[in-house]
């Protein structure tokens, strides 16, 4: 494995801007929340935790200091992007990095940059689940073009495949964390934390599997307080819902594959409906790290 790097970004949670001398994200703690109408899980004292210490609550939400650490060189098999805690332990921005916080705002970790097509991903069978490339046959991934979004996951959210999804077509979920798509002008980098507010999504149905994409923007973006809804992206973002759902649809096909297919009429769901799914594979998530649902090859650490 090529040697360990660390790069110098100073980044701060929440936010979309960096400075080029470390790669350190970090934002001060806030006060602590009580959903109101929705439930979620989370570590009860507001710090990062190892699994065998994690507990459990629906109150205590906060911002996390957390940094990352790059191993290996950026495309190759040996790179990966690690998540430390303040006082240097890895920790895994999936089961680590809580979901909700506060005001209605999530954590949405960036894996794909903008304008990038390096089809990065965490790696949800490694421990600590760091951010890699993607492989196929021994070989790095990559999307036939750009995506034109910042796109990556909810962390303490799983898509459960052993539910079959009665609203889309009885489709079971495909084991991995919920994906987001921001559509906010900034590009982000690979391991940043945005804090993001959900817009609406799309009921991708990838090769039988439910793969949901949430619509979301950042709270940093010049537009944010103009979108709530997912009529409101059509309004101030013109054409973006659908370009979105014909890029997901499409992306396959220079690989010989058959077009990705939609549930929910093939239409984005409203903001209330994304919220139903954030809630549901939380609570999925929850079942799994608690070890009421097989693991199977995922790492809980």
């Amino acid at each position: 494995m090529a040697a360990a790097r660390v790069m110098i970004s100073t980044v701060n949670i929440g936010s979309s801007s960096s400075s080029s001398s470390s790669l350190f994200f970090k934002a001060a703690a806030s006060s602590f929340f009580k959903p109101q109408s929705l439930s979620f899980c989370f570590n009860n004292n507001a710090k990062l935790v190892s699994a065998k210490k994690r507990a459990f609550s629906c109150s205590a939400l906060y911002r996390p200091d957390v940094q990352i650490k790059e191993e290996g060189q950026p495309e190759t098999l040996d790179y990966r992007v690690f998540f430390l805690d303040n006082s240097g332990k890895k920790v895994s921005p999936w089961h680590d990095i809580p979901l909700h916080v506060g005001d209605g705002a999530f954590n949405f970790i960036v894996e794909i940059p903008k304008e990038t097509s390096a089809k990065m991903e965490v790696a949800t069978d490694e421990v600590y689940t760091p951010i890699k490339q993607d492989t196929k046959k021994g070989k790095l991934r990559y999307y036939p073009y750009n995506i034109n979004w910042n796109y990556g996951l909810l962390p303490q959210t799983w898509e459960d495949p052993s539910f079959a999804n009665p609203e889309v077509d009885g489709a079971f979920g495909d084991n991995d964390p919920v994906d987001v798509v921001e559509i906010g002008e900034s590009r982000g980098k690979v391991g940043q934390l945005m804090k993001v507010k959900p817009l609406g999504c799309l009921a991708m149905i990838d090769e039988g599997e439910l793969d949901w994409k949430i619509i979301a923007i950042s709270l940093d973006d010049p537009r944010a307080s103009l979108v709530n809804d997912v009529d409101d992206v059509e309004k101030h973002f013109p054409g973006t819902l659908t370009a979105i759902r014909d890029w997901f649809r499409d992306y396959k096909i220079p690989d010989g594959k058959p077009a990705n297919n939609f549930g929910l009429g093939n239409k984005a769901a409203n903001k209330d409906y994304a919220l139903k799914v954030i809630t549901e594979t939380n609570e999925s998530w929850a079942k799994l790290v608690k070890r009421s649902t097989p693991a199977g090859e995922l790492s809980l650490v």
